[in-house]
């Protein structure tokens, strides 16, 4: 009887400050910094802002996201390091632009010409392992995945009719640093690395010719079809990652409930995304229509294999790059010829 009552004593102990702990991290409040990879204006972002707001309410209030657009703290390409430094807490935005760091991060965040639509490319990071292998990549550099999102396939807003393969010979179009890039010098175009914010004013000056550059109706959102008026539509190219992600010691220190919350939040967020977005493309695109001054076009299935064909190829020579570039071809490539897609 004397030995229990001690040791009840200190259990009890151990519960109240177990408990006060809890009731502490339910008491705490984040207040974080996300930037985005589009500018203000597009569909897109805003979409981005009012899930942030919808978590807030998620959590009571114990979660306030601000997320500003791209460069507004630091340049696309910069982001990686911002929040792994705790410049920002956090940026939902293309990896492919981190492929200096590492081309893994170019290959899994934008696989050109593998996806035949968004959600295969969800399905293989949230249950193919996708998500587990950029944190595998990633988390080295101080930075934790909570999501993967993406977008429907990108349009091509183009000031010259493209219409075969042979229409980007010495097309001068930009493209991201990274496997996009290399596989449009593969097809015989002049790729030009401009960020996305300098697209408008590459295209008005005669910069670049055409852009590799986002969903059709962020496109038009941003008055793109005014003087690139031959987009090419549903696209073909490009459907790049947007990795949701925050500092990986912000991330450990949450409490288990908070890291539920954004995983099941930001997943819906990634769905969202792509319904609200393939919406409005489908809206722009029949307004467009009836612009005579504007001419989507829809490249041929046979257009469209030859560029397939040209991504595969590249898509052999960056697998064997490093050991990290080998894992992501190996289980890409295993998803996608087990859907008979290969």
């Amino acid at each position: 009887m004397n030995r229990t009552l001690p040791t009840l004593m200190l259990a009890s102990a151990a519960l109240l400050t177990t408990a006060a702990a809890q009731a502490a991290a339910q008491d705490e409040k984040y207040e974080w910094t996300f930037q985005a990879s589009e500018t203000a204006g597009e569909p897109s972002f805003k979409i981005k802002q009012q899930w942030a707001e919808r978590i807030g309410t998620m959590t009571d209030g114990r979660v306030s996201i601000e997320v500003l657009p791209i460069g507004a703290v630091v340049g696309p390409t910069e982001t990686l390091q911002a929040v792994s430094a705790g410049i920002l807490q956090g940026h939902m935005t293309d990896p492919s632009y981190f492929s200096g760091s590492d081309p893994a991060f170019g290959m899994i965040g934008n696989l050109v010409g593998a996806w035949n639509n968004p959600y295969d490319f969800l399905e293989f990071m949230n249950t193919a392992g996708g998500e587990d292998l950029y944190n595998e990549l990633v988390e080295p550099y101080g930075t934790h995945l909570v999501a993967a999102a993406t977008f429907p396939l990108e349009s091509i807003p183009s000031t010259v009719p493209i219409e075969s393969m042979d229409d980007f010979q010495g097309l001068k179009i930009r493209a991201p640093q990274g496997m996009v890039y290399n596989i449009f010098e593969r097809i015989g175009a002049t790729p030009v690395n401009l960020p996305g914010s300098e697209v408008y004013t590459g295209l008005e000056k005669g910069v670049i010719d055409a852009a590799d550059s986002t969903v059709l109706s962020n496109n038009d959102a941003q008055g793109l079809h005014s003087f690139a008026p031959y987009p090419l539509y549903p696209g073909f190219h490009s459907m790049p990652m947007i990795a949701i992600s925050l500092n990986k010691e912000i991330w450990d220190s949450l409490p288990a409930d908070l890291q539920t919350t954004l995983e099941t939040a930001f997943d819906g967020m990634a769905y969202d995304l792509i319904a609200r977005l393939k919406e409005q493309d489908i809206e722009t695109l029949a307004r467009l229509k009836e612009d005579p001054d504007v001419h989507p076009f829809d490249l041929p299935a046979e257009e469209r294999l030859k560029f397939r064909q040209a991504a595969e190829q590249e898509w052999q020579e960056w697998a064997g790059q490093n050991e990290m570039t080998q894992k992501i071809y190996d289980a890409t490539t295993s998803f996608l010829r087990a859907r008979g897609q290969l």
